[in-house]
């Protein structure tokens, strides 16, 4: 697999607007002294492989970064920016760690019993998704190796970032459109029943130059692909530079209707180029046949 730049949200970044996209990367791989996102599967199955990811501040999977789990056990990503480990044996809730970074990932260890099925099948998957972001997918009979999983999104391949049992965090193919579009998951040569997620495509517009003691700024997200409200979190990664309204993170709904928009607010603190991200909130329900 070739090393990817993740869309991890929509964001405003050093005073530009952007949505970070996907771009095969022939440069040098990133530091891991600058990994910032860890991605690991909801629930783990004891005793079984699991993978995990690691993305850096510009959502590029970043290899050699150590994580630590709260029972001792040590993973160092390999140079896809992911790394293969067997999950605990004791059921429970266990937590991990980028190495000398603050913030814990948690995860549940759930009994081999638990996650049985003689077949791979789809529990639950969000109703909407966003086309520059990562999603999630419960289930059983996942290939705990993400390579293993195959996932088609409008018979276009998708990547499998992290991955267990029972658990996938998949990226959507860079040439989808908005709309809905049908998902099937293979593993060890398995279909799940087709479903249907609808993606949608959010676009930022703002004013980017940099902020200034008492500035009021205005983010505005449209929403391309579904007239229905959304939900919407923004997270103030500049919280010494500007003030994000409603607390850090901000949650809000889109409009809804053909015109459908959200809007954030900033008010500056200090001179200098905020740093927003805002993401799509995902709720998993039964999978849409």
């Amino acid at each position: 697999m070739s090393r990817q730049r993740i869309p991890t949200a929509l964001a405003f970044l050093c005073s530009v607007a952007l949505i970070l996209s996907l771009s095969a990367s022939s440069q040098q791989p990133p530091s891991p002294s600058g990994a910032r996102i860890l991605l690991l599967p909801r629930k783990i199955v004891s005793g079984e492989h699991s993978t995990l990811a690691v993305l850096d501040v510009n959502g590029r999977l970043t290899p050699g970064v150590r994580v630590d789990f709260s029972n001792g056990d040590r993973v160092t990503t390999d140079a896809t920016g992911r790394a293969l480990f067997v999950a605990p044996l004791n059921p429970g809730v266990i937590s991990a760690a980028l190495s000398g970074r603050p913030g814990r990932v948690y995860t549940t260890i759930l009994n081999p019993t638990e996650a049985s099925s003689p077949s791979i099948e789809i529990s639950a998957a969000p109703r909407v998704a966003s086309l520059s972001d990562r999603f999630e997918l419960s289930g059983r009979s996942f290939c705990g190796d993400a390579d293993a999983n195959k996932v088609t999104i409008a018979g276009l391949p998708a990547l499998v970032l992290a991955s267990s049992p029972t658990s996938l965090v998949v990226l959507p193919p860079s040439e989808l459109e908005p709309g809905d579009a049908s998902v099937v998951v293979t593993c060890n040569k398995q279909d799940t029943q087709r479903f249907v997620i609808r993606f949608i495509e959010l676009t930022l517009e703002a004013d980017s130059s940099p902020m200034a003691p008492g500035d009021h700024r205005t983010l505005t997200v449209r929403v391309r692909g579904t007239t229905a409200k959304v939900g919407l979190e923004a997270h103030n990664l500049a919280s010494d530079i500007a003030e994000l309204t409603g607390g850090n993170p901000s949650r809000i709904s889109s409009s809804g209707g053909a015109d459908n928009i959200a809007r954030f607010s900033l008010t500056g603190k200090q001179h200098g180029s905020f740093v927003v991200s805002i993401r799509l909130l995902a709720t998993q329900s039964p999978p849409r046949p």
